[in-house]
Parts: C-alpha cells; structure tokens; sequence
C-alpha cells in the first residue's frame, strides 16, 4: 500500500461518514451521535480513502457488534498542533457485546476472533483489524482499544495530519453582515454539541450565546424581542425534549415574529421533516457536527431567505399625523421625547403619571391613540399598573393598542414583568430615535 497525500475536506469527510452511520444505526434501532471538540479545521493534507476504511471499518463493528437499543458516539478532536501539522484523535464508543480483557492483545492479529461462531453470526473474516491497524502505522498513527464484555468497546485512532496553508478563510464581511454585529443564539439539549457551535462561531468572530432547552431559548427571544435587540440567526437543534426544534419554531413564528433567521440543526436526515420544519418558519438546515464553513455559508442563504421574506410581508405604519400618548413624569425628559416623535410628524399628547394616562386612554374613543409610551416609574400610578388597567378595559383598541415601556431598568426580571403586564417592548433610557421610530412602525396596525 502507498499513502497519498493530498488535500481533502475534512468537513464533507466527516459528514459522509455521519450520513452512513446515522442511517444504519437508525434502521437497527441504535442511539448514533458525533461531537467535535475543539477547533478542528475543515481542510488537511492525508489519504482520505485510507483514513475512511480505518473508521469505517471501525464504526461498522460498533454497528455489528451492538444490539437494539444501544449507543454508539464518535468523537473527533484535535489534541495538538505544531509545525503546520495537526494530531487529530477518534474515538468510537459502543455499548455493544464487548470482549474479554484477555483477548484484547490478539484483536489486531489477522484472522482473529473471540470465539469461532462470530463469524457466523455476524459475519465476519477477522481481517478487517489487522489491516486497519497496518493502515494506521503507515500513517504513523496508532490505535487502541477497550473493552468489557456485556459493557461495550472504546476504539481509538490518533494520526497527524498536515494543515492546508494559506487557505482561503471564509469572509463573511461582504456588505451583508459583519460578524462583530451578529447576535446568534444556539439551542440544543446537549451541552457539548452547544459548546462547540459556540467554538465554531467564535472563530468566525461571531458571539454566540447557548440555551439548554427549548423553553430556556423561548425566554431568551422574547426577552430580546421585548427590547428590540432580535437574535440576527437561532441554531436550533431538531431532536430535544419538549418542544423540539420544530415547535420551538413554530412557537417562535407565532408568538414572537419573523425578525431571526432560523437554521435547524440535526444529525439525522432532514428529508422527512423538510416540509414541516420549512412550513414552521425554518429557512435552512444543517448537519451535525458543525464545520465554520457550511454554518457560515447557511447563514448566509438563511440570512437572504428571510431578509426577502420580511420585505415581501413586513408592511411599515406611517408614522405621520399619528397621535401618540406619552406617560412621563418628569417634564424636562417628556419635552426631549414630545419633540423626538415630531421628527417624524406624530402628534404626542403628555400624561403626567400613569393615573392620568389610563383617564386619557379611557376618555376618546377607540383608535383615537396609536400607541403609548409608558414610563416605568411614576407617582401615583406606575407604569405597570396603568398598563395592566388598560388591558383590562372593556374596549376593543385596549387588548391591541401597542405599550411600549421606556426605563432605565433593563434587567431581565424587570423586562419580564413588563412583558406579563402586557407591555409589547421595553426600550431603555436614553431612547434611541431610530430604535423607537423602528419600534414604532412595526407594532402600529
């Protein structure tokens, strides 16, 4: 055997093989799950044939040799790196048959097997080890294996790999979006597959934050949502506990609004979810493990897909001749505020507190008022309060009217209870003009 050493896409490489063994596991009924850790590149210098019969062969065992309902997890990481090179570790665990501890120094001798009805039973020739093991020296490489019988089998495969120089990085400053500006949101169940998007971002230059669990991330985007500072992309992975990502979706459709791109991450075969996921609100989707470049490429489509979806369906209120009521007890900030929203032709009609709002609320007629800006701290009435009055109105504008909270409290608690008073945003002190304009037109009907 010669090696070949030629540069080759460790991303697609990687997909490949989850793509194979995902499916196998999932006809037999077996749990199939890969995580990257660390920041593994997407391009290195090897023999791709031969560094795929090493894993396959190995992966095929755990497939064989584990029966219904169990689990095999493939582990890919870069534990060192020097001199433009990188050694790279797998490991595939099972929790199949497992063998003798005795028998383990033979497993790699050809022809080799723990008992002679294996090769009946699940056949085998015994070959496939000892040439996997030769494939590895070759590399300079080497594996190892543990093992427990009725327990499982650990294999693991560490080589060195030369890096790609100068390969080209992906730039996603292409007058789009910059990666400073971008606010991500990863949810998955499993912590360490929400780790490493996080990584994976990060060298992209973009900040991500994580969720645990549908629910936590639901919090997370209406919080955001409240203040106006929407998650540019969510990474949502499809299979968690309730809801799973195509809930999530839905819910955040329905509930929240159009404002993120969403990007469903899964390592099963999206086909069979495709119409839903896409009929939910999805905008793309991706496989596990994620490689910096196929994320950054889908959220760039996603990014598109729903920049045209907003424009299509997104129609702005114009803002002129709009009457606006403003609850604001200190008058030098509700004389700043009144000639912020003449910028844009709106006539604002001041209330001094929050008792008087809800009085002015409740003396015009429906739709007389647009919308009202309600400061959070006032005497007499605070704005909690007078927002919950107006909800509780029997009048067809008080359940609809758009409230928006303006204070100098922006903690989580603080915008939650905004929120349950049935605030629609919560912007915070200073006001910045274009925000509330924005805010403004997109929540007036």
């Amino acid at each position: 055997m010669v090696l070949r050493k030629e540069e080759f896409n460790f991303a697609a490489f990687i997909e490949q093989i989850n793509n194979m063994f995902s499916s196998q596991c999932r006809e037999k009924g077996l749990t199939y799950n890969c995580y990257i850790q660390g920041t593994v590149d997407e391009f290195y210098i090897g023999d791709i044939v031969k560094l795929r019969q090493v894993l396959m062969n190995i992966l095929s065992n755990a497939v064989k040799f584990t029966p219904e309902g169990g689990k095999i997890n493939f582990l890919v990481e870069k534990i060192n790196a020097l001199a433009g090179q990188s050694t790279l570790r797998f490991v595939v665990k099972d929790t199949g048959i497992g063998m003798n501890k005795e028998f383990l120094p033979k497993i790699f001798d050809t022809f080799s097997q723990e008992n002679s009805g294996a090769s009946t039973k699940y056949g085998s020739s015994g070959l496939g080890l000892a040439i996997t093991k030769n494939i590895v020296e070759m590399m300079n490489g080497k594996i190892e294996v543990e093992s427990e019988k009725g327990v499982g089998t650990e294999f693991t495969v560490i080589v060195t790999l030369p890096d790609v120089k100068n390969k080209q990085k992906e730039n996603i400053e292409d007058g789009e979006f910059s990666p400073q500006d971008m606010r991500v949101l990863v949810v998955d169940d499993d912590s360490i597959a929400c780790q490493h998007a996080a990584l994976v971002l990060e060298k992209a230059g973009i900040a991500a934050t994580m969720a645990l669990s549908g629910e936590e991330a639901y919090e997370m985007i209406k919080l955001c949502h409240a203040r106006r500072e929407p998650y540019n992309l969510i990474i949502v992975d499809w299979k968690m506990p309730d809801p799973d990502g195509v809930e999530l979706t839905r819910r955040i459709r329905s509930d929240i609004g159009d404002e993120s791109a969403i990007i469903m991450l899964t390592a099963y075969n999206w086909e069979e979810i495709a119409d839903e996921a896409t009929a939910a609100g999805v905008d793309s989707f991706i496989s596990k493990p994620l490689f910096s470049g196929n994320l950054l490429e889908e959220f760039k489509t996603a990014l598109k897909k729903r920049n045209l979806h907003l424009n299509r369906t997104r129609k702005k209120a114009d803002l002129a001749g709009r009457k606006i009521l403003l609850a604001e007890d200190m008058v030098v900030n509700a004389e700043i505020m009144m000639e912020v929203l003449k910028m844009r032709e709106m006539e604002p009609e001041h209330a001094e507190n929050g008792k008087i709002a809800t009085e002015m609320f409740a003396s015009h007629p429906e739709g007389y008022y647009s919308a009202i800006l309600m400061d959070m701290r006032m005497p007499e009435m605070d704005g909690l309060t007078a927002t919950t009055t107006i909800r509780a109105m029997k009048r067809g504008d008080a359940k609809t009217i758009p409230i928006i909270a303006l204070t100098a409290n922006a903690f989580d608690e603080d915008v939650q209870r905004s929120l349950q008073a049935g605030l629609n945003a919560h912007l915070s002190k200073p006001v910045d003009p274009e925000i509330l304009f924005e805010t403004l037109e997109n929540l007036i009907r």
